[in-house]
């Protein structure tokens, strides 16, 4: 119950545009840093799945965005926008996943509604994947993903690292990224 009165007051926050005490822990990894491999239990379309990085690269690359809370008001948005852009990522031969370290019991859900069947949203259990990214950020105690798009070529180099809580250019900077890789290296 207390994980669910935290993210109330998160969405509460949210929608009255309150300010509450944040902190981060890290600073996010930086373009060029090799990105950490992970295996994670997610959802794609409501289903059940395993998400692994290092599968993933072998199609292309990957853009990898953290969030901090399925149903919060920003990572609603952002997954919506996100959604509508999967078919410009898939062009450029780029996987998008969601990973939030908040309301991991919700993904199935989230990766339907707010995902609209379009991208698989991974859950990370006490901001562990999200630490090894450095991207954490503790809200009212909890220990969160921060709000941070990467994009990961092949080898496994990171080309884009973008951190901002708003999420208006969370997607359109990972398209930069993928389509200057692309021009750069033509399928």
């Amino acid at each position: 119950m207390r994980m669910k009165s935290t993210f109330s007051t998160l969405a509460v926050a949210a929608v009255l545009g309150l300010s509450l005490p944040v902190t981060s822990a890290f600073a996010a990894l930086q373009v060029g840093e090799k990105a950490p491999d992970f295996k994670l239990s997610a959802a794609l379309a409501g289903k059940p799945t395993t998400f692994s990085l290092q599968q993933a690269l072998k199609k292309g690359p990957v853009v990898l965005y953290f969030f901090p809370a399925a149903f919060t008001a920003g990572c609603t948005l952002e997954a919506h926008d996100f959604a509508e852009a999967t078919a410009d990522f898939a062009k450029q031969g780029a996987t998008v996943i969601g990973v939030t370290a908040g309301n991991t019991e919700q993904i199935a859900k989230f990766s339907q509604l707010e995902c609209r069947d379009k991208f698989t949203v991974a859950a990370d259990p006490g901001a562990k994947v999200a630490a090894e990214y450095k991207n954490t950020m503790n809200i009212l105690g909890k220990t969160l993903s921060d709000r941070t798009s990467y994009v990961i070529a092949p080898d496994g180099k990171i080309l884009l690292s973008y951190t901002d809580k708003n999420p208006d250019a969370h997607i359109q900077k990972a398209l930069d990224a993928v389509k200057k890789y692309r021009q750069a290296n033509p399928a």
